[in-house]
C-alpha cells in the first residue's frame, strides 16, 4: 500500500526483513529504538487512517509464530495463545476418514515450516500428540499418519531419533515447498495458452462421473470400496460400453449443531425493502 512504501523502501536499503499481513507487520532492525520510531511516525503520517502501535522486543508474536533473536540468527517456533483449546475435529465425528488423516498431516506440515530448530519441533510433535488423544484419536491411527508425515517426506530418521541434520532439511524442504496455489499460478505463466490468467468454463470431462451420497460413519465406511466392486461388476466390465468411465465418489456431511446454531443473513429477497401497494 502506499503509505508502506518509504518504510519497505527503507528495511531494502539497510538490508532488513519487512513482512505484513493484513494489519499485522513484522520486521527486523539494528537501529536504536529512537531511530525505529521516527520511521515508523513518518509512515502514520501518510494516511490520517493508519495507527501503528510498535511492540519492539528481542522476542516477539507475529500471528501463528513467535520470532527470537538469539546472537544475530531468527529463532521461530509455534505461538499458541493462552486461552486457545486444544479442539480439532472430532475422531468420533460423522466425517470421512480422508478428513481425519488430513488433519494430523497439515498439523506436523505446519510445525515443520514454523519451527527452525528440531527441539522445537519435536515439542510440537508432543503438543499435536496430545491434542488428537484429547479429540479421541486412537493412539495406532496417531503412529500410522505421523509414520505417514515423515515417509512422505523421507524424514523417518527423525522419529527414532532427534536429528538436527535430517530436520534441518525437512524444514528447508517444506518452507521453500511451493503451494497449490504457487503450482497454479506458475503453470499459468509457463503456458498461458493451455492455462490462461481470464478465467474460463471448464471442458467437462464426460469420462469421469462424480456423483455425491451422504456420508455416515456407522453405514458408509467401506461404502466406497463396495460401490467400486458393485460398479465393476455389473456395469464396467470388459466390453461394457462404461469400462471406459471413471467414479469419483463425493461425500456429503451430514448438518452439525454448528450449522444449526449459527443464524445466517437472510436472503436477498427477504432484505429488500417492500413498498407498500396503493
Amino acid at each position: 500500500m502506499e503509505w508502506e512504501q518509504d518504510l519497505i523502501q527503507h528495511q531494502i536499503e539497510h538490508h532488513e526483513v519487512y513482512g505484513r499481513y493484513i494489519d499485522d507487520i513484522f520486521m527486523t532492525t539494528n537501529k536504536t529504538m529512537d531511530d525505529i520510531n521516527i520511521e515508523l511516525e513518518k509512515a502514520k503520517h501518510k494516511d490520517i487512517n493508519i495507527k501503528i502501535e510498535p511492540t519492539i522486543s528481542k522476542s516477539v508474536h507475529y500471528l501463528d509464530v513467535t520470532i527470537t533473536n538469539e546472537n544475530g540468527q531468527l529463532r521461530t517456533y509455534m505461538f499458541h495463545k493462552p486461552t486457545a483449546e486444544p479442539y480439532i475435529l472430532p475422531y468420533k465425528s460423522d466425517h470421512p476418514r480422508h478428513m481425519h488423516r488430513n488433519i494430523v498431516y497439515a498439523a506436523l506440515l505446519r510445525a515443520a515450516r514454523i519451527c527452525s530448530h528440531v527441539n522445537d519441533f519435536n515439542s510440537a510433535c508432543i503438543r499435536i500428540d496430545l491434542s488428537l488423544l484429547l479429540n479421541g484419536y486412537p493412539a495406532h491411527f496417531i503412529t500410522q499418519q505421523f509414520n505417514r508425515f515423515f515417509h512422505l517426506n523421507d524424514a523417518l530418521h527423525i522419529l527414532q531419533q532427534i536429528n538436527e541434520q535430517v530436520y534441518s532439511r525437512l524444514h528447508h524442504n517444506l518452507l521453500y515447498q511451493p503451494t497449490l496455489r504457487e503450482k497454479k499460478f506458475q503453470a499459468m505463466m509457463e503456458d498461458p495458452i493451455k492455462t490462461p490468467l481470464v478465467l474460463q468454463p471448464k471442458i467437462w470431462n464426460k469420462e469421469i462421473m462424480y456423483p455425491r451420497y451422504l456420508f455416515d460413519t456407522s453405514l458408509t465406511v467401506s461404502f466406497r470400496q463396495e460401490f467400486t466392486n458393485w460398479w465393476r461388476t455389473y456395469y464396467a466390465f470388459s466390453g461394457s460400453p462404461l469400462e471406459q468411465i471413471k467414479v469419483r465418489l463425493i461425500p456429503i456431511t451430514g448438518r452439525t449443531l454448528e450449522t444449526f446454531f449459527i443464524h445466517k443473513k437472510p436472503p436477498r429477497a427477504m432484505l429488500t425493502k417492500m413498498e407498500p401497494r396503493s
